[in-house]
């Protein structure tokens, strides 16, 4: 006998029918696209290593460039050894919230530039704001001197701690060094106009964007010192 279809009955039915169809073809959609939604992810992660060390390759280029580019990369402990996995697959924002750095796996990136010099890259997570921050810095093979620096945000207000992602604030890393006589001291970032309490190098902070500037700092301190025996490795092997 057919439903009758004023009934609420009836009403009932076709909804949940509706709803598992369109459910349905929303996860056998989702399920399809997972893979290419996993490559746009990793170029993407690619596309900012890269631009940490002022490579942009165009946006069909991402894979190939960084494959050309990126010719090593590791995992180290706190320690400065070598450990095993894949750098590329460390979830680097769990890693950052570790509190003992003893147990910390940090990935490192080896460029090599079409002059043949090394870089060497290291990536950061922290707190802005509104939501999460990250990017990358790249250093001389002396361990020391930043080369260059790349950062992102999720949700920052534009104008103000958005001005994170902008060459302007970027750029002021290039040159400053992570070791000043003999001491570890990642780069400060303070705001416009003072200096740090210490004798670390520093880069002014954006302009009304302080929280998103102090999450910055904290950021490169919080993540980039389990590097400093990798480091020293490093400046010492430079000399």
């Amino acid at each position: 006998m057919a439903l009758n279809k004023q009934s609420n009955v009836y009403t009932i039915i076709y909804i949940v029918v509706l709803v598992v169809v369109v459910g349905a073809a929303l996860a056998f959609t989702s399920l399809s696209l997972k893979d290419r939604q996993v490559e746009n992810a990793n170029a993407d992660k690619m596309r900012q290593i890269l631009a940490s060390v002022h490579i942009t390759p165009d946006k069909g280029n991402v894979v190939d460039d960084y494959n050309k580019y990126i010719t090593e990369s590791f995992i180290v402990n706190a320690e400065g050894t070598r450990v095993d996995g894949d750098a590329f697959d460390v979830n680097v924002e769990a890693q950052s919230k570790t509190s003992d750095e003893a147990l910390r796996e940090l990935p490192v990136y080896v460029c090599t530039l079409a002059d043949g010099t090394a870089k060497y890259i290291l990536p950061v997570y922290g707190a802005g704001l509104w939501g999460p921050i990250w990017g990358y810095v790249s250093l001389d093979s002396d361990g020391s001197t930043l080369y260059g620096a790349y950062f992102a945000h999720q949700g920052e207000t534009p104008g103000l701690g958005a001005e994170i992602e902008k060459p302007a604030f970027s750029d002021q890393f290039a040159g400053l060094h992570m070791f000043k006589d003999g001491q570890f001291m990642p780069v400060a970032v303070v705001k416009k106009g003072q200096k740090p309490t210490g004798n670390e190098d520093y880069v002014d902070g954006i302009s009304g964007g302080t929280i998103t500037s102090k999450g910055v700092g904290t950021m490169l301190d919080n993540c980039l010192r389990p590097y400093e025996s990798f480091l020293r490795t490093l400046s010492t092997e430079s000399k």
